[in-house]
């Protein structure tokens, strides 16, 4: 039974009609989500992403959104700048949130939309849906069970040719532009997963005409003396991969890490031990939706996997990080 048969379905609404907003809707619908709303800042924006997806109900204001009594949960897909304020609506207005990444802007964004959502009995969950694919959970079992001995390092990559023009998302600086928030937040995420806050940062950067970051390389020395070294660019394309090393062994996460992937555990004789895949239906993205709804059934307002305290913590790093580069956005 999918989940848009049953009589106690989770109903989901839109907040914004971009991208992102399209590639995680497909995956609901692909997967048997039930997506019952869509606000836009327009009604036609809204009608016609509607139409698109089949959705019942298609809002022209992100207030009558929120306001709808049949929608339990919205994912908020605006630019980052934006998702305080737009999980500030919904929380008040009594919704679960699934705010897409970065959670905030920075970190005291996110404490008060964590603080909120704990203060209203509301799952807060941060769309990082990389934690939820089933090659990570995977990772997470082979960590477990020591199979890499005493882990102590992690090199990652995010780095992609994005456009150049200046009004794109990724290059304004009122819309929070850059690398770092954009495309640096994956690697660096998967550095707390795997070590938790970092004891020492060394940052370095280059920056565009506009002010946004263009490069952006971090070494993270941790208290147990671990180190995480991460690259975010958004003008030139790398590999894209990730190796976890540990004192007897490594993983290495093929091209394209992030997102459904395969990935091979060495021995330290480097010999391969296990081989991983996975066969996904969609983009994956539907697997932090699978997540929300078991812990908004479960009653609860955090998750496990992604814990809303580890969201501020990863944006309190980003702070450090952008303070020692010098990046500043409008109105901070």
């Amino acid at each position: 039974m999918t989940d848009a048969t049953r009589t106690d379905a989770i109903r989901w609404g839109i907040l914004a009609t971009g991208g992102i907003a399209h590639a995680f809707t497909n995956d609901l619908v692909l997967n048997g989500f039930h997506v019952q709303a869509v606000g836009s800042r327009s009604q036609a924006s809204a009608d016609a992403f509607a139409a698109e997806f089949d959705i019942p109900t298609a809002h022209a204001s992100y207030e009558a959104l929120a306001a709808d009594p049949d929608v339990d949960i919205i994912y908020i897909s605006t630019p980052h700048p934006f998702h305080a304020e737009n999980a500030r609506l919904a929380l008040n207005a009594g919704k679960h949130v699934l705010i897409e990444k970065p959670i905030t802007l920075n970190g005291a964004e996110a404490r008060e939309i964590v603080d909120l959502g704990r203060d209203l009995g509301l799952l807060v969950l941060e769309g990082m849906w990389t934690r939820f694919l089933p090659h990570m959970v995977r990772i997470r079992e082979i960590l477990a069970e020591g199979t890499l001995g005493d882990v102590r390092s992690l090199i990652a990559d995010h780095t992609q040719d994005l456009p150049d023009d200046p009004a794109h998302r990724l290059n304004a600086m009122h819309l929070g532009g850059g690398a770092l928030l954009d495309l640096g937040i994956y690697p660096l995420t998967f550095a707390s997963e795997l070590f938790g806050r970092p004891e020492t940062i060394h940052a370095s950067a280059t920056f565009k005409a506009t002010g946004a970051d263009a490069q952006v390389a971090t070494t993270f020395r941790y208290a147990g003396g671990q180190i995480a070294q991460t690259l975010s660019a958004s003008d030139t394309t790398g590999p894209n991969t990730a190796t976890i090393l540990g004192t007897l062994g490594r993983i290495d996460i093929d091209r394209v890490w992030y997102s459904p992937t395969e990935f091979r555990v060495r021995n330290s004789a480097n010999e391969v031990i296990e081989t991983f895949t996975a066969e996904i239906n969609g983009r994956g993205m539907h697997y932090q939706a699978a997540e929300a709804e078991q812990l908004i059934r479960a009653g609860k307002i955090s998750s496990e996997i992604l814990p809303v305290e580890e969201l501020v913590a990863i944006m309190e790093t980003l702070d450090l990080v952008r303070a020692q580069i010098g990046l500043r956005y409008p109105g901070e």
